[in-house]
């Protein structure tokens, strides 16, 4: 039967098989996150037993197609993006931090020895990676990173530190990019080597269902086979953050729509002078807006999503779907709290906890004005990254 909030039948533009595995989701995210997630948001607790369930799932590195991944396509890894985030963006950030940075950084750059000893155990969750790029100095600027690897014998020998570094303190490996004399290389550093620590960021306002962390590389040894080999510059890294950045899309999607649900519901529910809220032309407005840009939202991911599969996506139409969908999802959700009154700000409902975890999303993986400024080169071809380039 067709959804009667769907206006625009965006589910007749997908196939079959493409709803059955957004189903699948959004049943196991009902059944296994949602009920739990208020609670392990409130304590701040990271499910570290979820990930083997993830992955046998098939929701880690799901859209890869190297050794024991599942090897799905864009629009199904959108979708699935789109559910684990409607239960809460931290865990859809596990994910990501997972399949679309580190495993992705392995399965693309990796030699055939490296993809095959760590993506199977990876994508079975029984194996946890994580992506150091961001330093406390470098954020949105990585080409200002100050961790070097310097050559030693057959080996290297990595100096540094990295910020906000997403499951860092529970990962098996890490993928460090540094700067080499030939430039920007990544490796793959097991965290049990010696020298490689890391401390939770804490206390945190959002995405405290997952985990993030400061590095600290203090003369970290490793063989010459950690090197990725197909790793050079900084394409390596944006590579990996442009599909980090692809589920994002879709994902904020999913917070909006959750938001909206629970809005709609409440509204039609809760009764004020006598009539449910719902029935208030005000509400009815609001109700209306979140909806408009959930469907463009949705519309614009799937877009996007096609390209991705036809392999015709291009750098800067990724950054239309982050830039456009996170910045309107907290609009979204900032709404629907209003529309809760007082007992919006309370843990039993989520909008305003998808609204603070929306503002670590917004940052992470491009902030709004780096989107905006990848946007205004493609418009005319003039970089503007620079205090006064312009």
């Amino acid at each position: 039967m067709p959804d009667p909030h769907d206006l625009l039948d965006l589910d007749g533009l997908l196939s079959g098989p493409e709803r059955e595995w957004r189903d699948e989701v959004r049943r196991f995210t009902t059944e296994r996150i949602t009920p739990h997630v208020a609670d392990w948001f409130e304590r701040a607790h990271f499910p570290r037993d979820l990930l083997p369930e993830l992955g046998r799932r098939g929701l880690l590195g799901m859209h890869l197609h190297g050794p024991g991944c599942p090897g799905r396509g864009a629009v199904e890894y959108g979708l699935a993006a789109m559910e684990l985030e409607a239960a809460d963006s931290g865990i859809r950030t596990v994910v990501s931090v997972q399949g679309s940075l580190a495993m992705t950084a392995i399965d693309r750059f990796g030699s055939p020895e490296q993809r095959e000893r760590w993506l199977p155990p990876m994508a079975a969750g029984e194996l946890i990676g994580c992506f150091g790029l961001t330093e406390p100095e470098a954020g949105s600027d990585p080409s200002g990173m100050r961790t070097r690897a310097e050559p030693d014998g057959d080996g290297w020998v990595l100096h540094g530190a990295k910020r906000w570094i997403g499951l860092a303190t529970v990962a098996d490996i890490a993928i460090i990019w540094a700067r080499t004399p030939d430039g920007i290389r990544g490796f793959v550093v097991p965290t049990a080597t010696p020298g490689f620590s890391a401390t939770p960021i804490e206390p945190k306002l959002g995405l405290r269902t997952s985990v993030q962390a400061d590095v600290v590389l203090d003369g970290v040894r490793l063989t010459g086979d950690a090197l990725l080999p197909g790793a050079l510059g900084l394409r390596g890294p944006f590579t990996c953050l442009d599909e980090a950045r692809y589920g994002i899309m879709w994902g904020a999607m999913g917070a909006a729509r959750d938001a909206w649900e629970t809005a709609l519901a409440y509204t039609g529910a809760r009764r004020q002078f006598g009539t449910p809220l719902a029935a208030f032309q005000l509400t009815q407005q609001k109700l209306v807006d979140m909806m408009l840009e959930i469907q463009k939202g949705t519309l614009v991911a799937l877009r996007t999503g096609r390209l991705k599969d036809a392999g015709r996506l291009r750098h800067e139409q990724i950054s239309i779907g982050k830039l456009n969908n996170v910045r309107e999802a907290i609009e979204v959700c900032r709404t629907a709290r209003t529309l809760l009154g007082g007992n919006g700000m309370t843990a039993e409902y989520p909008p305003l906890r998808h609204a603070t975890n929306l503002e670590a999303v917004r940052t992470y993986e491009g902030t709004d004005e780096i989107h905006t400024l990848i946007l205004g080169r493609a418009l005319t071809g003039i970089p503007a990254f620079t205090a006064g380039s312009s």
